[in-house]
């Protein structure tokens, strides 16, 4: 399978993924349990995007393939949820959470998780620090 998104653009897509839950149940017409879970699960992404190490994570705690293998989780978690958490009947919410699903699966797949090493993220978080002049140079 190809492979075509790579790791700054999945940032990308992770902040506005993160935007989308937040104010998905006003624009979709949810409210309750539904929307709580929008809201937490807004969260609970931006954490794990500001956490991975990857050029668009503050903290870089977990790895990128490991964000990846979440979101994977999650996608599925998602498309089931209504039936799991006794929603189903909400066709907005039903709906939302499948195609919120989907879209998370489908970005998953075509992310290439392995592209990215963590060479190349301590040489980017290196390179913006080692311009800095240093006091090591000797002065007589």
């Amino acid at each position: 399978m190809l492979r075509s998104i790579g790791a700054v653009s999945h940032g990308i897509i992770d902040y506005l993924m993160v935007i989308i839950l937040a104010i998905g149940p006003g624009v979709a017409g949810f409210s309750g349990k539904q929307a709580v879970f929008c809201y937490v699960l807004a969260a609970v992404h931006f954490v794990m995007t500001v956490v991975t190490r990857f050029p668009l994570g503050a903290m870089k705690i977990i790895g990128f393939p490991l964000h990846g293998a979440i979101e994977a989780l999650v996608a599925i978690l998602l498309i089931v949820l209504p039936w799991m958490a006794n929603f189903f009947a909400g066709v907005h919410s039903r709906n939302f959470f499948i195609a919120i699903g989907l879209l998370i699966g489908v970005i998953a797949l075509l992310t290439n998780y392995r592209g990215i090493t963590s060479s190349k993220i301590s040489s980017t978080t290196s390179s913006s620090t080692s311009s800095r002049p240093t006091s090591s140079t000797k002065t007589s």
